[in-house]
């Protein structure tokens, strides 16, 4: 697993409950070291050891603590630059869920290593989609839940989001858009030099 990956785990962990936690967190997993390097790659039993300890140490449920860390990809000010790129895929939060499925080959472009969830968008109706997330990671669907929320928001639309469960080829995601223009959306400039990265100390 790519390390910026393992880190963006560590970062919510660190910032939403404290260093305390995240070491104990650290200790739960076996680790023997205090934190991930983002350009380094690392076992995929790793990152799974270190789910399970948050589980642990949280006590929350995996599929909880899955769509925080989504949403906090988004939310967090040391991830801005995310969302700015995320927020290259349109105007509107429709527009964006139609750029979902590049996600992967865009990131590849900047970190040809990273191996990013591959997305499948179907639409059902205008206001109806269907997205299916394939990633060797089980509950990765619940990232891309927490996601979207942070980006509806984002956006200003009114969106019904649902985890589905497994699909044949992944997992899949319920997308009900209600209002496209529910709300106020964030400030957003493409002309802005993007501040902030995932892992920023």
């Amino acid at each position: 697993m790519h390390g910026l990956i393992n880190r963006a785990i560590q970062c919510y962990v660190r910032d939403t409950h404290g260093e305390a936690v995240w070491a104990r967190v650290t200790r739960h997993a076996g680790l023997g070291f205090d934190g991930f390097e983002t350009m380094l790659t690392y076992d995929d039993a790793l990152t799974e050891d270190v789910l399970q300890a948050c589980v642990g140490v949280l006590g929350r449920t995996r599929e909880v603590i899955l769509e925080d860390l989504g949403t906090f990809l988004i939310s967090n000010h040391s991830s801005d630059a995310l969302r700015r790129v995320l927020r290259f895929g349109g105007v509107s939060f429709t527009d964006f869920l139609h750029t979902l499925e590049d996600t992967r080959g865009r990131g590849r472009l900047a970190l040809p290593d990273i191996d990013l969830p591959g997305l499948d968008l179907f639409e059902v109706s205008p206001s109806l989609y269907t997205l299916q997330c394939r990633f060797p990671i089980e509950g990765t669907g619940h990232v891309i839940v927490g996601l979207l929320r942070a980006m509806a928001d984002d956006y200003g639309a009114l969106v019904l989001l649902d985890h589905d469960g497994p699909s044949l080829d992944g997992e899949m995601i319920l997308i009900e858009l209600l209002e496209i223009s529910y709300a106020q959306g964030r400030s957003f400039d493409l002309a802005t030099r993007a501040e902030g990265k995932v892992g920023a100390e």
